[in-house]
């Protein structure tokens, strides 16, 4: 791990540059209940995107005009995995309710009415940055996982704004409405098949230099970064500080190294992401987050569902990769989220306005009245014991981070918060979900416990 706080992106890529293309399968492939799989290559999965464009449904006299209610009526289409609607302006917001109904693939049964959350600006780059300028981003809904799936109905509906006092007749909804159907790819054959036996891992030139930024902590191509124990995940620190390794009183505050699936490990296609990293200057706090993806899927899909929140974001929503620096799945396996290298402090688009100086921890599901499984709680508590413990950071207590605008604190405003803070902390909205929200004192006692603390 010597090195881990580098962020040079020339290293990187020249690294990258000079690797083979093709290497042979790691075979990291996970046989625990519960573990997805960790290595389906990524190129052999790329997925797809449809983008159908919503049209007026007609009149109804609580809904006002029609283009304050628009939608798709049945229709056939290509399989799909996951559902989200985008519009043009990122800055407008979609005062309404959106509501889908799926037909599982190769069945004549649908779904009854889900509803979709439509308050997705608040993950997104902060206000003014670079990623938050390039002009690509759109508005978009949370992303909402039905599974396989090829028949789909939806019905988006305008509403009183509460905050403008406006009513039905006079909140239009967002310019450019589509719906946005996404197929994550095909599954990776079954571990010990023929098949997976025969597979070798193709790296492009973008797959290595996502990988190469972890090269000090697993080898190149790798699908996992393995765990390590407490005392090994201090000796690591402490000679990459530089300190004397027997020293006691320089023994850091840090959780053991928990074990990561790459983003090799989950399939994400590197080709359609931006190229370079983007760097923060250290890691102060961690933003815990729900993805409001629905609970409707299983530990062994979770792979299947990051693939698909990756694509919406990046070829739907118009962001530069995956908004989030981390997963969790409801088995609590961690998930590494945004390249750049799971140790550094990479520059997420998680929660507006405080995403410097931060680290981002989506866990898969939706938590507003459901429970989160003790297994995701804990894997917070790990997670959150590392990381925070690299930069000396301490799970217990607060931090002063300077807001880069949103819709509780101003741009340039220094906010005191927690450590481990929820999204809600630092935003205007429900996410994490209430009861995850609920949890996180449990998660702050148990990282800082990791720790040593």
């Amino acid at each position: 791990m010597r090195g881990f706080l580098a962020s040079s992106i020339g290293v990187t890529c020249a690294a990258a540059l000079a690797l083979p293309l093709t290497l042979p399968s790691s075979g990291a492939w996970a046989a625990t209940p519960g573990v997805p799989p960790a290595g389906p290559p990524a190129e052999a999965i790329p997925g797809s995107t449809q983008s159908l464009p919503l049209a007026p449904l007609g009149t109804d006299r609580s809904l006002g005009p029609a283009d304050r209610e628009q939608g798709l009526a049945r229709r056939d289409v290509r399989p799909f995995s996951l559902v989200g609607v985008v519009w043009d302006d990122p800055a407008d917001e979609l005062n309404g309710t959106v509501q889908v109904r799926t037909r599982a693939s190769g069945t004549r049964t649908w779904s009854g009415w889900q509803g979709v959350e439509t308050h997705n600006h608040e993950h997104a780059a902060d206000p003014g940055t670079l990623e938050g300028g390039t002009g690509k981003a759109r508005g978009s809904t949370a992303p909402l996982w039905v599974g396989h799936s090829d028949g789909v109905e939806i019905r988006v509906r305008a509403q009183s704004d509460r905050r403008t006092g406006r009513g039905p007749a006079e909140s239009l909804l967002p310019e450019g409405l589509r719906l946005e159907l996404i197929d994550p790819g095909d599954e990776p054959p079954p571990r010990g098949s023929q098949a997976q036996a025969a597979q070798a891992t193709v790296m492009t030139v973008d797959s290595a230099a996502a990988s190469a930024v972890n090269a000090d902590l697993a080898p190149l191509g790798a699908d996992v970064i393995p765990e390590l124990t407490k005392r090994q995940t201090e000796d690591d620190l402490t000679a990459a500080r530089g300190a004397p390794e027997d020293a006691a009183k320089a023994r850091p505050y840090i959780g053991p190294r928990p074990r990561i699936i790459t983003r090799k490990g989950w399939g994400a296609d590197e080709r359609i992401r931006e190229k370079n990293f983007a760097y923060t200057k250290t890691v102060k706090a961690a933003f815990v987050h729900h993805s409001a993806s629905g609970n409707n899927y299983s530990c062994s899909q979770a792979g299947s569902v990051l693939r698909s929140i990756y694509r919406y974001h990046v070829k739907s929503s118009g962001w530069r990769d995956f908004g989030y620096n981390f997963a969790v799945d409801k088995c609590g396996n961690i998930y590494e989220g945004r390249a750049g290298g799971v140790a550094k402090p990479v520059l997420g688009a998680h929660t507006r306005g405080f995403n410097a100086n931060s680290t981002g921890i989506a866990v898969l599901g939706t938590y507003s009245r459901s429970n989160p499984p003790k297994a995701a709680v804990n894997a917070i508590a790990r997670l959150t014991a590392w990381k925070l413990g690299l930069y000396g950071a301490d799970p217990s207590g607060t931090t002063v981070l300077t807001s880069g605008g949103g819709n509780l604190y101003k741009k340039g405003t220094e906010v005191r918060l927690r450590v481990i803070s929820g999204h809600r902390d630092g935003f205007a909205t429900d996410c994490p979900g209430s009861r995850l929200y609920g949890k996180l004192g449990t998660a702050r006692s148990a990282s800082a416990r990791m720790q040593g603390r």
